[in-house]
């Protein structure tokens, strides 16, 4: 698949660069190319993946088949309005967490309850097929979930189920075996929400290095 992935931060490169790695051809977009590709932490991560192609945002999803925002919460929707109609008809996988860290730690969520940054993503690009998914856990367990000793779950949601199904296979492709369709894209308020529980998690056992698993009693379907 053509994918471009949105941010080149820690978790745009975790995610870019496994998909480099399973075969995709995977765009970078940042705001400023020359200024990204000068960073010490990126220029060591690019001699890795230099298949990776390194583009500003604007233009940048021209021919993919899927964009991933990598994105920092606070930063996604005017991001988005820089990439804008090119996200027209194509899948938008939304891994980014409506976090506020104005009020110092731990941040708050700046939606929550009635509404979600997925949702509010898919008011600004109506004719873009959101698909929520991977926020519940660290970059590191995105893209490689067999670091973890258990299989943990994943969940998904989004109104479309083809741009659904995209999603999951993709997240089957990283090794995400445990997949749980909440339903459509209002549900990704509940995943969103579960991030003041897992900060809070990662205080307490001093790192981030876990995930959550979904136990079904002998009733509900695997």
């Amino acid at each position: 698949m053509d994918i471009t992935v949105l941010g080149t931060g820690g978790v745009g490169r975790s995610v870019a660069g496994r998909l480099d790695d399973l075969g995709h051809h995977v765009t970078m977009a940042t705001r400023e190319p020359s200024v990204t590709a000068g960073r010490d932490e990126h220029a060591a991560w690019a001699a890795a993946h230099a298949g990776v192609a390194l583009a500003p945002f604007a233009g940048s999803v021209t021919g993919a088949d899927l964009v991933v925002n990598a994105l920092g919460g606070d930063i996604a929707l005017g991001v988005l309005a820089e990439v804008g109609p090119e996200l027209v008809g194509r899948v938008l996988l939304d891994l980014s967490n409506p976090l506020d860290h104005s009020q110092g730690f731990p941040p708050r969520l700046f939606v929550k309850d009635d509404d979600s940054l997925a949702e509010q993503l898919q008011r600004a690009h109506p004719e873009a097929l959101v698909v929520k998914t991977l926020n519940t856990m660290n970059n590191a367990v995105m893209v490689d979930p067999a670091r973890l000793p258990e299989g943990t779950t994943v969940f998904v949601s989004g109104d479309d189920p083809g741009a659904k199904a995209a999603v999951v296979a993709l997240l089957r492709e990283l090794g995400h075996s445990d997949v749980i369709d909440l339903g459509g894209l209002e549900t990704a308020r509940g995943p969103e929400m579960f991030l003041a529980l897992w900060i809070r998690t990662a205080v307490a056992l001093g790192g981030s290095d876990f995930n959550i698993k979904v136990v079904r009693g002998p009733s509900l379907p695997s």
